[in-house]
């Protein structure tokens, strides 16, 4: 669904159809989370969620989404007050976008713990600007709450150390995060690491203090097939050891072929050769983690199968949301207005979703009977 489909769902006749699918209890939710706790401007939660998706889902400046607001009649608010209901929402947006995301996963999250997902994303200033920025993100994949939030231009690197650590939480990274001082570092601070491994980025080491030979411990493994490896780390050599276990799966031959064609277009542009190995490691995927072996391997990877949240979220902020600049300043109209991009994208998902399954008008018909 392009911006311009979604402009005309959001603002046209189908707003009837829009609240099917927005999750139970969203009308109290506004009450409780703070978001309408006074009605000055606005007659009520309905016409507040149509005046941020205004904003937040059409991608309108404060000011003409407040003005297209009045000539609807759906509120008399100027661009300022605008600005502090998006503000006082936070909590009312992440609500909806954490209900609309909740599925019957096969895989429970860990009770007592924090399951968290880092990344990064790259936005650009409209136009030739020269100016580009890095929004550092983690979720908090329980309630899809952004617990931490970071605005660096665009030399600001992808670290852990980047992000404030609570004993207990466990730390889900993509390769840009596989590096051995941000690894002591949430290990420092009481909590654990699953990355996705990089062998350059975070060498490691048998039990028996010997270099890992990866293709040589993976050798014979079979697609479908776990092999569960304990390692360690040496981060430095007058600091301790940590122990981990690097978890490898084999891929599929399609899966492995698309590997393939990424390292060989990466070394394309670079005037490179792919080496043999690195070749032949592209047929397994592996993850390293610090978490003990009670933790089942399957599992582990489970848990790393929904780091990907934050990325496809990411993806569906710029692809169909069109989030190319960040039009905010203080951290929480930010966190307000990402949560608010994420609620509307997963809210079009569900509505995509709906029209594959109930053909021919795309959505259920309410009980009239």
């Amino acid at each position: 669904m392009d911006p311009s489909s979604v402009r005309a769902v959001l603002e046209l006749d189908d707003w009837e159809v829009i609240l099917q699918f927005l999750p139970s209890g969203w009308r109290e939710q506004a009450q409780v989370s703070g978001a309408l706790r006074r009605a000055r401007g606005v007659a009520g939660p309905e016409q507040l969620l149509r005046i941020l998706f205004l904003h937040l889902a059409c991608g309108y400046s404060l000011a003409e989404s407040a003005t297209r607001a009045r000539l609807a009649g759906w509120g008399e608010l100027s661009s300022v007050a605008l600005y502090k209901r998006l503000k006082a929402s936070e909590e009312w947006l992440r609500w909806m976008a954490a209900s609309l995301r909740e599925e019957g996963e096969a895989v429970p999250l860990p009770t007592g713990r924090r399951l968290r997902a880092v990344d990064a994303t790259t936005i650009s200033e409209p136009g030739a600007t020269g100016t580009d920025w890095r929004i550092h993100y983690a979720l908090n994949l329980r309630s899809l709450q952004c617990d931490y939030f970071e605005l660096t231009d665009v030399q600001g690197g992808e670290t852990w150390r980047r992000f404030p650590i609570q004993a207990g939480d466990i730390l889900l990274g993509d390769r840009a995060y596989a590096n051995g001082v941000g690894v002591a570092r949430v290990v420092q601070a009481g909590g654990d690491v699953l990355v996705r491994w990089k062998a350059r980025g975070l060498p490691l080491e048998t039990t028996a203090g010997q270099k890992l030979n990866f293709l040589a411990v993976v050798r014979g493994l079979r697609v479908g097939q776990i092999r569960d490896i304990p390692t360690q780390m040496r981060q430095a050599e007058d600091q301790p050891l940590i122990g981990g276990r690097l978890v490898v799966l084999r891929r599929t031959a399609a899966a492995t072929e698309k590997a393939r064609q990424r390292l060989r277009r990466k070394a394309q542009l670079k005037h490179q050769k792919v080496s043999p190995a690195v070749w032949r490691a592209a047929a397994y995927f592996a993850v390293w983690t610090t978490l003990p072996a009670d933790w089942p391997a399957a599992q582990l990877l489970e848990y790393y199968r929904r780091r990907w949240q934050i990325e496809l979220g990411f993806k569906r902020l710029k692809s169909i949301l069109g989030i190319g600049h960040l039009p905010k300043k203080d951290p929480a109209s930010c966190r307000a207005w990402l949560h608010g991009k994420l609620a509307v994208s997963l809210l079009v998902e569900r509505m995509i979703e709906a029209a594959d399954r109930f053909s021919p008008w795309g959505y259920e018909l309410e009980n009239t009977a």
